[in-house]
């Protein structure tokens, strides 16, 4: 007794002056800037050693639960996505560290996945791509009859019927209906989603046959070994030699792209491309007119600055003039339709404001 008290005090005496242990991320304690210059390579991140592997292994289950043999490999790279021909799911880095995901709030102004719901209804969407490449399902004639061809060219952007019934609702601004592949897999993640009532939800529906059919085929292929198996990991960020800083520029000019389709489009829903053929006025020149009263209403409504609304509307007035617009109508009908543009823009830009990076 009296030895092992004496190994024991020698243990505590060298743990005493033992080094401490170094973070597993250095980088943890850098700055934002410092941490913008580094390369995504050198994050030296993996799936198995953050918060996500606990919900990849919830997925696992939920899919040994329906009777799916298929485990989706899951590798972390850029942003979310499942290739065409791989039976696997690509995650966002920033959701492997929470220091990671406040940078990615900070520049971007939003996490996606950044919570537990929220990321599980994601990697539901996303395995049902997977389990889509694993048995080759669209190849079926039931497949293409229920969702249509998977050969259709992806859309940049698509034009959204909100009313519709043909289409199940679960990650928001009506996904499935962008393309057919994009239907299956939200039509897949609604089925899979432990506990789900779509059978009551949907039951006046006539999403109700997709559904349907994704019970259908998924009753085909249970206990099946898929015939797709590789492993294949596409633009995984251990192999990434871009730097974080590049990565955000990137990103940040594209959502500024996206911002000035929707600007254009709002545009032209407002005001008209033609000169009509009674006397009308230009549309920058009604807007320039009701500037002030326009700035303070929508300011008011939406609690912005001042500032920041008038600069989002002298943008408007700039892209007005360069497209050529008209007024459509009564004075007072388009006072009142740009005043609703404006609010709804300046709403898009106060959620995505595009911050100066230090690069």
């Amino acid at each position: 007794m009296a030895q092992a008290a004496r190994n024991c005090a020698a243990s505590a005496g060298r743990a005493a002056h033992a080094p401490r242990a170094r973070p597993a991320h250095a980088w943890t304690r850098l700055s934002d800037e410092a941490l913008l210059s580094l390369r995504f390579c050198d994050l030296k991140l993996s799936v198995e050693g953050s918060r996500l592997r606990h919900r990849v292994k919830r997925l696992y289950a939920e899919l040994e639960s329906r009777g799916i043999s298929v485990r989706p490999h899951v590798w972390l790279s850029e942003e979310w996505f499942s290739p065409d021909g791989v039976p696997g799911i690509a995650v966002p880095f920033y959701l492997a560290h929470p220091r990671l995901e406040r940078l990615e709030r900070r520049i971007m102004r939003e996490v996606e996945g950044g919570n537990g719901r929220q990321l599980m209804r994601i990697l539901r969407h996303e395995a049902g791509h997977a389990v889509d490449n694993a048995y080759r399902l669209r190849r079926r004639k039931r497949w293409r009859e229920i969702f249509g061809p998977a050969s259709l060219q992806y859309p940049h952007r698509y034009k959204a019927r909100p009313g519709s019934r043909r289409y199940v609702h679960h990650l928001g601004e009506w996904y499935a209906q962008a393309h057919p592949t994009e239907d299956f897999a939200e039509t897949f993640a609604v089925w899979l989603k432990p506990n789900s009532d779509w059978r009551r939800s949907y039951a006046q529906w006539p999403a109700i046959h997709k559904l349907s059919a994704v019970e259908e085929l998924m009753a085909s292929v249970r206990g099946r070994r898929a015939p797709v198996r590789n492993r294949t990991r596409i633009e995984p960020i251990d192999r990434n030699t871009r730097t974080l800083g590049q990565y955000y520029r990137r990103k940040l000019a594209r959502n500024h792209q996206i911002r000035t389709v929707i600007t254009d489009e709002l545009l032209q829903r407002v005001f008209a491309s033609e000169r009509p053929k009674r006397p009308t006025v230009r549309a920058a020149a009604l807007l320039r007119a009701c500037r002030a009263q326009s700035v303070s209403s929508v300011a008011r409504v939406l609690g912005m600055e001042r500032y920041s609304v008038d600069q989002i509307l002298g943008m408007l007035i700039e892209r007005a003039e360069s497209l050529s617009l008209f007024v459509r109508g009564s004075r007072r009908d388009a006072i009142r339709s740009s005043r609703w543009m404006l609010e709804r823009i300046a709403r898009l830009y106060s959620q995505s404001e595009t911050p100066h990076l230090p690069l």
